[in-house]
């Protein structure tokens, strides 16, 4: 399969980019390129390989989750620089 000229055009045109010449020339050919290096990996005999998620093996390294108790309402708000004791207030972002 090759990218013809035109399609390199119309793929320009739905990116919204202005391609000189010399760009189209270019793109077609690097394209074209990966289509030839695509279908050399399709030549390949994968029938014995097993389906991988990750080319590595790797494990996950996040602890575990544990239900820890919450700070009291108290507590939060004495951190808080402004509070009502049930919410916090913070400088007004929109025009109002």
């Amino acid at each position: 399969m090759a990218i013809s000229r035109k399609e390199v055009e119309h793929i320009a045109h739905l990116a919204r980019l202005t391609l000189t010449e010399e760009e189209i020339t270019l793109y077609s050919k690097q394209l074209n390129d990966i289509l030839k290096y695509i279908d050399k990996l399709n030549e390949l005999d994968v029938d014995q390989v097993e389906p991988m998620s990750h080319v590595l093996d790797i494990i996950n390294v996040m602890r575990e989750d544990k239900h820890l108790p919450s700070l009291s309402r108290e507590e939060v708000m004495a951190n808080a620089p402004d509070h009502d004791n049930e919410h916090f207030k913070v400088p007004r972002v929109l025009k109002g």
